[in-house]
């Protein structure tokens, strides 16, 4: 089949390969440039009826204002595909527009990360199913063997994708956690043979294992290298609001969420008002600033 790529990044750019590698023709624009249109005009325009448009562009405001324009630009029966991390509201609402005009909305929950070139990408596409039925071929070229479904209405597929980025979260707080233990231990244990072995026949294996595995061969057990501050992306934070609306617990995810917000704090304030407050109550000895800069963190031995 025919489609357009919008935005050629990390993902965008290798899932055109991926595309390009089955025989699809795609035709590509980036913001930045590149690709084989200078403007989103001439790459509607290198389609035919009905266009697919995919988005593979950050989630707010660059993704708002491709799809106003591409609003202005597709017919009825057209197709846009939204492949970011957009929230789900968001989605639906564009759905409900787009739909005004005849113009199907997919959204497409996209997980593979760099790897996707090679082993593919697990989609989960919300949205109607004549939109859905339009692009099948471009999904089953995209995804491994029985890693897409059409989730549902919608919304949908940018809710699992939400709800699978929170689940991620939860995944490596644990595995972090239970190295941090491992490597303040008694034992002088072998970082990555453990995580090595642990992908065979282990309840615990996974693919994120096998990065991790990867990551300790190329940095070193310690990962000195690495600085321990973690960003989020949005995904969790919009799962735990979604939990409350639902009144559904989900502890773990908000728990691996808090930890990445204390991996960026330079100074633990939280920290600093406990200490205060055992030597209120109890006389228990404060470090003052200096002292603490100058005694070792006995996490780091």
């Amino acid at each position: 089949m025919k489609l357009g790529m919008i935005g050629l990044g990390r993902m965008g750019g290798n899932m055109l390969k991926r595309l390009e590698q089955d025989g699809h023709q795609v035709g590509g624009w980036a913001p930045s440039g590149g690709g084989t249109a200078s403007s989103l005009e001439e790459l509607v325009g290198q389609l035919e009826s009905p266009r697919v448009l995919w988005l593979m562009v950050p989630a707010g405001d660059p993704t708002e204002q491709n799809f106003q324009k591409l609003l202005e630009l597709l017919d009825d029966g057209d197709v846009i595909v939204d492949g970011g991390n957009s929230n789900f509201r968001d989605s639906q609402r564009r759905h409900a527009v787009a739909g005004e005009r005849g113009i199907h909305f997919l959204d497409a929950g996209v997980s593979g990360g760099i790897w996707g070139l090679e082993v593919g990408y697990c989609l989960m596409v919300g949205g109607d199913a004549e939109g859905v039925e339009i692009v099948r071929p471009a999904f089953e070229t995209l995804a491994p063997a029985d890693g897409w479904a059409h989730v549902g209405a919608s919304g949908g597929g940018h809710f699992v994708k939400m709800v699978h980025n929170g689940i991620e979260y939860g995944l490596m707080e644990a595995y972090a956690e239970g190295f941090e233990l491992m490597h303040h231990s008694e034992f002088d244990l072998d970082l990555s043979d453990i995580a090595g072995i642990w992908r065979y026949g282990s309840v615990v294996r996974s693919w994120l294992l096998e990065l991790l595995y990867a990551a300790f061969e190329q940095e070193g057990d310690d990962l000195a290298r690495i600085k321990g501050y973690v960003e989020d992306s949005g995904e969790g934070r919009w799962t735990i609001n979604e939990a409350i609306n639902l009144n559904v617990p989900v502890p773990v995810i908000a728990a691996a969420l808090f930890a990445r917000f204390s991996s960026r704090q330079e100074i633990n304030f939280a920290a600093k008002v406990a200490a205060a407050l055992r030597n209120q109550f109890g006389g228990h000895a404060v470090q003052a600033v200096e002292e603490a800069k100058a005694s070792p963190d006995p996490r780091a031995t």
